[in-house]
């Protein structure tokens, strides 16, 4: 397969891996070097696929300096993918400093489109609106969490919000809080074996999860502010 130099936004599954598409794996085979945000995870998709492509690590700490070596890799010739964790790179990932880098640079950069975890949860939530909001993950801490939950209060649109295990069951304490009747979409280990969905206002959601082990990743929808959505 004969490649442009340049960088190749890739994305992988955000979860089942078999949701790979045939370019995402043309791709991988036939670059020079893949950016991978955690090698380990990343190689796991590629030991499935038997690619043997050279991995680099690129994650929130050397993203910088992985931005300064870029251009010349690829004015050497360098075909370079760049992988996230999961879904599409520069979304809540690393990944949107390597692309300035190359349109400041005038380098070709293209995306090879792949599953989100947006995209999949919006579809999943029947929530019916015209758009939504993308809010990637809250404060860490909880006074600008709250704050902040206390702004999107007001937002109409529906909302949609990444969140790690350990602050599952806090956000949901503030949402319960904060707007008890908004209705809500959550879905953990999308696209896995377990993959868990479940719909209703915050004290639906928590009471669920009330004294169980939260682990994995979780998609939080909020419905649009009118309250109507396509819950099925």
């Amino acid at each position: 397969m004969i490649m442009e130099p340049g960088l190749y936004i890739v994305g992988t599954p955000i979860g089942n891996l078999g949701d790979i598409t045939q370019r995402a794996l043309e791709i991988l085979r036939s670059a020079d070097v893949i950016l991978a945000e955690d090698t380990r995870r990343t190689m796991k998709l590629l030991s499935r696929f038997d690619i043997h492509t050279r991995l680099v690590s690129c994650h929130g700490f050397n993203e910088a300096r992985r931005s300064a070596q870029l251009p010349d890799w690829i004015r050497n010739g360098h075909v370079v993918a760049l992988v996230s964790d999961s879904g599409m790179p520069g979304v809540s990932d690393p990944g949107s400093r390597m692309v300035k880098v190359c349109r400041e640079a005038g380098l070709h950069v293209t995306s090879i489109p792949g599953p989100s975890a947006v995209t999949a949860s919006v579809s999943l939530s029947g929530f019916v609106n015209k758009g939504f909001v993308f809010e990637g993950y809250l404060p860490q801490k909880s006074v600008s969490r709250r704050r902040r939950l206390e702004e999107l209060k007001f937002e109409a649109r529906t909302i949609v919000i990444f969140e790690s295990p350990h602050r599952f069951m806090k956000v949901l304490s503030e949402l319960e809080e904060i707007m008890p009747e908004r209705e809500l979409f959550t879905g953990r280990e999308m696209t896995k074996q377990f993959e868990q969905l479940n719909w209703g206002v915050p004290s639906d959601i928590r009471n669920v999860y009330e004294g169980r082990s939260v682990r994995g990743e979780f998609v939080i929808v909020l419905a649009p502010l009118s309250g109507k959505s396509g819950r099925k």
